[in-house]
């Protein structure tokens, strides 16, 4: 039955994240509002080590459905090809550098909620 709900909140992990695009006229910075949030929030329910069913529906399905890798390079490569290449790396770093800056910071909260 788990994987049903993993698969039920991937779908609505994914139709989030097309919300989003669109709220934010599809631009580079919805791929990089998505992933920020979605880095966050899973940081969050990492580090507040939840039991379960709960983690995999969130974590894998909802998050998983919700952020998107592939997404984030297609742009920075196409921005490298439209010859945009300072755009392109400053995508690529800033998302890293914010990812690592968001883990830390979710995982810290969590670990804070878990303890409540």
């Amino acid at each position: 039955m788990t994987w049903v709900l993993v698969v039920l909140a991937g779908s609505l992990g994914a139709v989030l994240r097309y919300l989003v695009s669109v709220a934010l006229a599809r631009s580079v910075w919805a791929t990089a509002a998505v992933n920020a949030t979605g880095t966050f929030v899973l940081a969050v329910a990492v580090g507040a080590s939840p039991t379960g069913t709960a983690p995999a529906v969130l974590q894998i399905g909802l998050l998983g459905g919700y952020t998107t890798f592939s997404t984030w390079l297609v742009e920075a490569v196409e921005l490298a090809a439209e010859g945009r290449r300072g755009a392109a790396v400053t995508t690529i770093v800033g998302q890293l550098l914010a990812g690592v800056v968001l883990v830390t910071a979710g995982i810290a909260a969590g670990t804070q909620l878990g303890r409540g």
